[in-house]
């Protein structure tokens, strides 16, 4: 293949503007096919091994947008995505992109009335959906505006072989009336493809919704958040200008799901603007990993901290020679320093020289705000502000700005923050203040300190803290002390309510294999914490789970935890 190693965003780089980079004009599609023309016969995707390149990938867009036109969606219609991370999915986000229709992402594990809400919420008359998702569809469609529903599968895209050994797998899950004339294969819908013009976005259109992404926000109640054609198109420049060496034939596992900012914004769109190789991984499987890793050689991994922690444990990465990794970024949660250590150290003595660089970011701001890499690389940091993002600490509650070292809530202006919560002008208010800047700053509900360098610190959510006898106690600092008990897996840390001292620590703790669960283990772990936190700090509860609960996105789920202990009051 003809591979083109100069990346034309290289150029979109002008430390005169107030960005220090200018954002192409055009959609999302429309910086697809700038990277299309410029490496037509690089890959653009890789699905079990189904190769595409960006000549073709436009091209199947292109037919897609028109079959979705000849469904009737025009522009601005909300169309729902309920999928993995398979082609036919990223073709279809594109090719809304392309006609100016609107692509609303749910994870295909939602529930079946969170499904059926979202639908509402925004209206979708058309419905693209995986196969093993359809009967909660066929139960809830009658209460929705859904006129259609493109049934595709995980196996569409796959070589004959493993297609039809997917089919004989999951042909039970496709629970559906075949004779209901709004459900259509992706086979005969995109077989019902027309001619449709591109819809040449300019100027202020770019700034209209282009995708929606949904988040608890800082309250915790369901969200949809409407972001532009320049949210994701500003984001693919800031990473090409921060990692500036990936290129053409890069790899980029995407194991992070596109209904996530991190995985659509980085794993996709960015991985375009590279004019690298996205490897689509509809569902993450740990006992595949290493074979996956191995397969596939990515250049760059992209995860949560729990993505890390199955990498130390899969069968095989021992063997694997890391040499041909260039970047390994954490995100989405925070990433504890015993496995910082661990991980580094396994690179090392793998034949790479990589260390894990953590990042931080939000759906309301697309994806990464931040990354600790390069000349921004701090260990225990989360970097500073991508090129053009702006960060600031405030008294919470407030939008006075407090000086460097001081703990505060996040606050973060740039060209990737959201245009707000659809249809929730409360919330959005809360969430998009200005200060005395006169800039439109996205409070985070995070907590976090920048020091005199300018690196920032993340502590932990502003909703985590707690307050012991009028003491703030930081469960994030509790968490690391108790993991470095050789003998504790992982450690969680919540609330409770107590009579006098308003509410207390409790620690949910996993031990590791062959560590009795015990009276005398909790005293070990209470004696420890006594030598190396304050009073005020040391757990008051200390409760042994074998699993601790996680949330779609595979990060810890503290609200639930949270809620459990909330119905505990200790004295």
């Amino acid at each position: 293949m003809n591979m083109v190693s100069k990346n034309p965003f290289l150029n979109c780089e002008n430390s005169k503007l107030p960005l220090g980079f200018e954002v192409p004009d055009t959609s999302m599609f429309g910086m697809l096919k700038i990277t299309a023309k410029n490496q037509p016969e690089s890959l653009a995707y890789e699905y079990f091994g189904t190769k595409c390149t960006y000549a073709n990938l436009v091209k199947r867009i292109e037919k897609i947008s028109g079959a979705y036109y000849a469904l009737g969606v025009r522009k601005g219609d909300i169309v729902t995505i309920i999928m993995p991370n398979t082609p036919e999915a990223v073709i279809s986000i594109y090719a809304l992109n392309r006609i100016g229709a609107v692509a609303n992402i749910l994870h295909p594990l939602s529930a079946q009335e969170e499904i059926k809400n979202h639908i509402n919420r925004v209206a979708s008359k058309v419905l693209l959906c995986v196969d093993i998702s359809t009967e909660k569809i066929s139960e809830i469609i009658d209460e929705t505006p859904v006129k259609k529903v493109i049934v595709a599968s995980a196996g569409d895209s796959m070589p004959f072989v493993m297609k039809t050994l997917y089919a004989l797998k999951c042909i039970k899950n496709f629970k559906y009336d075949k004779e209901d004339k709004r459900y259509i294969s992706w086979s005969s819908f995109s077989e019902k493809s027309g001619s449709v013009a591109e819809y040449n976005s300019k100027g202020d259109e770019n700034k209209e919704v282009a995708v929606i992404l949904h988040s608890g926000g800082t309250t915790g109640t369901p969200k949809d958040i409407m972001l532009s054609n320049y949210n994701f198109n500003a984001f693919g420049i800031q990473a090409v200008l921060t990692l500036r060496d990936v290129k053409s034939g890069d790899k980029i596992l995407a194991i992070l799901p596109i209904f996530h900012g991190f995985g659509l914004g980085v794993c996709v769109h960015v991985s375009f603007c590279f004019g690298a190789c996205s490897v689509l991984i509809p569902q993450f499987n740990a006992s595949k990993f290493a074979s996956i890793l191995k397969k596939y050689k990515p250049t760059m991994l992209f995860g949560v901290p729990t993505l890390y922690d199955a990498l130390l444990k899969a069968k095989g990465a021992e063997k694997i020679d890391f040499s041909f990794l260039k970047y390994a970024v954490s995100g989405g949660d925070t990433l504890p320093e015993k496995l910082e250590k661990s991980v580094n150290d396994f690179f090392a003595a793998h034949n790479s020289n990589v260390k894990i660089c953590e990042g931080y970011g939000m759906t309301e701001g697309l994806a990464a705000l931040s990354l600790s890499v390069g000349n921004n690389y701090k260990s225990r940091t989360i970097g500073k502000p991508l090129i053009g993002t702006e960060m600031c600490i405030v008294e919470p509650g407030t939008i006075n700005v407090l000086p460097a070292g001081e703990d505060g809530e996040l606050c973060v202006s740039g060209p990737t923050v959201m245009i707000g919560y659809r249809n929730n002008p409360i919330e959005t208010e809360n969430a998009l203040r200005v200060h005395s800047d006169g800039k439109v700053w996205l409070h985070t509900g995070d907590m976090a300190a920048i020091d005199g360098d300018g690196f920032v610190h993340y502590k932990l959510r502003i909703k985590r803290m707690m307050i012991t006898s009028g003491f703030n106690v930081y469960p994030t600092q509790i968490e690391s002390v108790v993991e470095e008990l050789g003998f504790v897996e992982k450690c969680v840390v919540v609330s409770v309510p107590h009579q006098y001292k308003k509410e207390v620590a409790k620690a949910y703790i996993v031990l590791k294999n062959g560590k009795e669960k015990s009276d005398k283990t909790k005293e070990e772990i209470r004696e420890y914490c006594k030598k190396k936190l304050m009073h005020y700090s040391v757990p008051y509860i200390y409760e042994f789970v074998d699993i601790l609960p996680k949330t779609a996105y595979n990060k810890i789920d503290f609200m639930k935890l949270q809620k459990e202990s909330e119905m505990e009051v200790v004295s």
